[in-house]
């Protein structure tokens, strides 16, 4: 159990190592959500953890969590420290990187957000550029978390992540964007399905809603949404596994990437149904903090990056 600690104003006058690294604990503990998942990852014991929690709340003179038969979870103080220690490990981590750039010597972290599901994507933009990175770094530490649009956003701007990729659903006023892909999106159904033999001179939007269908229960843009509005929706997914999923089942007509279907396309398990009407297109972007002067490891991400896209451009 968790002694009481009183809620009084504790300034902090100095951060010493021994307080970044109890706050290395304390981030790993969030993000493991507990102590007992968090003792695999720190390698260290359950009790250790625990004096660790307790000496940063005595510190920070502050109740940074409840912990016991009701489980782990963060109190309001503990969120917003966790908040705070995300910014101050990546301005650590600036800091070591552009101290190495002094040393001419390319080494330090990429903490980059990516929505799911984009690896398939043909121009693979992404992976040649992390691939330049390390060729030029071979010591940097990349870190990447595979977590929904809005995650990747808030992270950017807390300053948990250098760099995003993100669909383009709204633009946010603390976020700089620059175009990234365009994914093409089309109608599929599975090979059992009623409607796979069909021609489709023979496919209205009609007879599609005759069927039952499943839709993202992500956000969308208003153009992309309006593609769903004349479908007999009764399933939805939180990401486009989930579509694929349901898809595969015979028993619903779902829109996807066309990079990601490929796959079972080729396999002969799903076709594009009248691919010239029920389409759409995604534009996907790199967003970065504003106002961020970009580590020596994210520009030569960033110039990988642009590399990438020049050479499309000259090649298309």
């Amino acid at each position: 159990m968790t002694k009481n600690i009183p809620h009084k104003q504790k300034l902090v006058s100095q951060l010493s190592n021994f307080d970044i690294r109890l706050l290395r604990i304390f981030r790993t503990v969030v993000e493991c959500g507990g102590f007992s998942a968090a003792q695999v990852e720190l390698n260290i014991s359950r009790s250790a953890i625990s004096i660790s929690m307790a000496d940063l709340e005595e510190r920070l003179g502050l109740r940074l969590c409840q912990r016991g038969r009701a489980g782990f979870s963060l109190t309001d103080e503990g969120k917003l420290v966790y908040q705070a220690s995300q910014q101050l490990v990546t301005s650590l981590e600036n800091f070591r990187t552009q101290i190495n750039t002094i040393h001419a010597k390319l080494t330090g972290e990429l903490n980059i957000g990516i929505t799911d599901n984009l690896v398939t994507l043909e121009h693979m933009r992404v992976s040649k550029a992390l691939k330049a990175l390390k060729s030029e770094g071979s010591e940097v530490e990349i870190n990447i978390r595979m977590i929904p649009p809005n995650e990747i956003e808030r992270y950017v701007l807390d300053g948990g992540l250098h760099v995003g990729v993100v669909p383009d659903l709204r633009p946010l006023p603390g976020l700089e964007h620059s175009k990234l892909y365009t994914e093409g999106s089309l109608l599929y159904c599975n090979y059992q399905h009623p409607l796979f033999n069909a021609e489709d001179s023979d496919l209205t939007t009609e007879k599609i809603n005759k069927y039952e269908a499943v839709a993202p229960s992500y956000a969308q843009t208003a153009k992309t949404r309006s593609h769903y509005q004349n479908l007999n929706t009764t399933a939805t997914a939180t990401d486009r596994e989930g579509v694929a999923f349901l898809i595969l089942t015979g028993c619903f007509v779902g829109y996807l990437p066309t990079h990601y279907a490929k796959r079972w396309v080729l396999s002969g398990q799903m076709r594009a149904l009248c691919p010239q009407k029920f389409n759409f297109a995604t534009e996907y972007q790199i967003v970065l903090r504003k106002g961020t002067r970009p580590n020596l490891v994210l520009e030569t991400f960033l110039k990988a990056i642009n590399v990438q896209s020049a050479d499309e451009h000259e090649h298309s």
